[in-house]
């Protein structure tokens, strides 16, 4: 496999495993913020004040998710295209 084709696979899987990371991580630590609002606050004025420090605790989660993803994509992708030990000795 070419050095150009297998990096651009490697980008292509670190990204896209990085961006389902991210997306996963905040949308898992916002349901969660979101249910410990309505368990321990019984007032909805209250509730939406919660909310409100919900979201930056699942935008910290979305980035660690989004660098944890592309991290661990980069791996696989470098896994999948690397050559076999056969392949080098034969040329």
């Amino acid at each position: 496999m070419t050095g150009k084709k297998r990096t651009l696979i490697c980008t292509f899987l670190a990204l896209g495993l990085g961006l389902f990371g991210g997306y996963l991580g905040g949308q898992i630590s916002f349901k969660a913020q979101k249910e410990q609002c309505q368990t321990w606050i019984k007032f909805s004025q209250l509730e939406s004040v919660c909310h409100l420090f919900a979201a930056p605790i699942a935008v910290d989660k979305a980035i660690a998710g989004w660098w944890t993803g592309t991290i661990l994509g980069a791996f696989a992708g470098g896994l999948i295209t690397r050559e076999s030990q056969e392949d080098l000795t034969a040329d």
